[in-house]
């Protein structure tokens, strides 16, 4: 299939499956193709069916459209220097949540915030965006809302969806089956990348809420939940309720929310609001010095790796709310605050780096974007090589 989606593109099949092109009569290989279990023209009607959703994602720089071999995009005009970044992500295994709820409408946008959310800790800003699905087999409509999705995610990121692909195994995957991955290119001037170099001993952390789980530590999340057996279909509030008991109140978006529905929750993406507070910043007479992505690994893993050399971050958990998904994951998995914060995002879903006295400038900047942000830890200088993060 096509990275452009043409005739070839996202047909279900090898490589050039479908390529004898639209009106052209089927037969002989084709038939032999579909018998074992490629359905070329179920893909061709995918193709039909996510056009809208992607052509809805063009940015200016885009050359051509949909029906080539690939894709093309000029850079921005104007640009001294321009710096090409690029990411590669998956969804992970909450694509197994999606499959056991039937919807998929969500964990493409998972997938864009994967990538372009780690293009901005560079500070570029995300150009274009390729993804591969594969299925078990074609279902048209199921794989136009996974593809919708991925378009989601490139309007709220800023990007255009120019290519993908869609390949059908059968017989290595269940009907039902799917998987995600993709990849995001954007740009930067040479000087102004983040390189993660610019933190000093005295900033101020900035931590920015997460949406939940957002897209890591699902294997750890299914497995526990599989062993409590709570049902996907168990109303959130009522468990709660039942396991945390009434100290702790679920998020008012999670009211009318089954389990199932709260583990889907797609990931924040804050491309836009990261380069609009640098923006604002230096505007200010401020500037951003780092941005962190918190992943795999959570912030242990992810906010040192935005620190040079001889720094370490030092961390107060106190100073923001974890989220209800991982308290109740934590208390039915007997796991500890410091391991959920190790093991998922804790609640911040990016850490920003910035000069002490722009901490009030950059809360109120992640505020105008409709993101809650809180001063969360400072950059401390290491009297030991393993500190490179603490909390305290």
């Amino acid at each position: 299939m096509s990275d452009a989606w043409g005739t070839k593109g996202r047909d279900g099949g090898a490589a050039d499956a479908g390529s004898a092109g639209p009106g052209v009569k089927r037969g002989g290989a084709w038939d032999a193709y579909r018998r074992a279990g490629v359905d070329i023209d179920a893909g061709e009607r995918s193709v039909e069916l996510m056009r809208a959703s992607v052509a809805a994602t063009t940015r200016p720089e885009v050359i051509g459209g949909l029906g080539g071999f690939a894709s093309a995009m000029a850079l921005p005009a104007g640009m001294r220097e321009p710096v090409l970044v690029s990411s590669t992500d998956g969804v992970g295994t909450k694509t197994a949540i999606a499959m056991a709820l039937g919807r998929y409408d969500t964990v493409g946008h998972d997938l864009v915030a994967m990538c372009a959310d780690d293009l901005v800790c560079a500070g570029a800003e995300p150009l274009f965006f390729l993804d591969y699905i594969a299925v078990g087999r074609v279902f048209p409509e199921r794989v136009a809302a996974m593809v919708a999705s991925v378009a989601n995610g490139c309007r709220l990121a800023g990007c255009s969806l120019i290519g993908g692909e869609t390949a059908e195994h059968p017989g290595l995957m269940e009907p039902d089956e799917f998987d995600m991955a993709g990849f995001c290119v954007g740009v930067v001037e040479r000087d102004r990348l983040l390189d993660g170099t610019a933190a000093r001993e005295g900033d101020a952390l900035v931590g920015i809420a997460s949406s939940g789980l957002h897209s890591n530590g699902f294997s750890l999340a299914r497995r526990i939940l599989a062993e409590a057996e709570v049902p996907l279909g168990q109303g959130y509030v009522e468990l709660v309720g039942r396991i945390l008991g009434p100290a702790t109140a679920p998020e008012a978006e999670t009211l009318q929310l089954t389990l199932g529905e709260v583990l889907l929750t797609p990931t924040l993406i804050y491309s836009r609001a990261i380069l609009a507070l640098r923006r604002r910043l230096e505007e200010r007479g401020s500037e951003l010095r780092g941005v962190a992505h918190v992943t795999g690994g959570g912030l242990p893993g992810n906010v040192p790796r935005v620190l040079p050399e001889g720094l370490g971050a030092r961390v107060h958990p106190a100073a923001w709310p974890m989220p209800s998904i991982m308290r109740l994951i934590g208390t039915l998995g007997g796991l500890s605050e410091v391991e959920l914060r190790s093991t998922f995002n804790g609640g911040l879903g990016m850490v920003c780096v910035v000069p002490l006295a722009g901490v009030r400038a950059a809360v109120s900047s992640l505020a105008e974007d409709g993101l809650t942000a809180w001063q969360v830890g400072e950059v401390v200088a290491l009297d030991a090589p393993e500190a490179r993060y603490r909390e305290s």
